[in-house]
């Protein structure tokens, strides 16, 4: 039980480290000819950024950027939640409030994700020609393993 309580809470370390790399950093698409990317925040092109986003709807970039700040948020307190329930939860009880938190994050990441793949991924909207960067690839992690974790934690008991 204590191996699968420690390998639940790597996976969720992962999870917020990967949200939050994916989030800051501005690689979400790279361009296949310029030394160019673009992030939620930001488009590079060499060795200098520029805070002028190539997106065509601002709208849905904003949203984007709400719902991958709000996963970021509503990770760490799920799991502030599931260590505080470590300790204080009594035997055979399970983690539920750290458990319906990290799916309120899974549904954050597809929400966001989802509506950055609908607006910007067919690559019309970006460069010329561009491929996915790694920052939309560890999102898509994440939404998987926020959703792997939070069904374990609603399954899983104290014992």
């Amino acid at each position: 039980m204590l191996v699968l309580l420690a390998s639940i809470f790597v996976v969720h370390i992962a999870t917020a480290i990967m949200l939050f790399v994916s989030t800051i950093a501005n690689v979400w698409v790279v361009s296949d000819f310029e030394k160019a990317s673009a992030g939620l925040w930001k488009i590079c092109t060499g060795s200098s950024c520029n805070a002028t986003l190539p997106y065509s709807n601002q709208d849905a970039l904003k949203a984007v950027q709400a719902f991958m700040i709000l996963a970021i948020i509503f990770c760490v307190i799920s799991l502030v939640i599931f260590v505080f329930q470590l300790f204080t939860l009594e035997k055979g009880n399970r983690f539920f409030f750290s458990g319906a938190t990290m799916l309120v994050c899974w549904l954050c990441i597809l929400v966001g994700v989802s509506i950055y793949t609908h607006h910007y991924a067919n690559g019309k909207s970006t460069f010329t020609k561009s491929h996915h960067g790694y920052c939309f690839i560890l999102t898509w992690i994440c939404f998987c393993f926020s959703l792997i974790v939070g069904i374990v934690h609603l399954v899983l008991r104290k014992k």
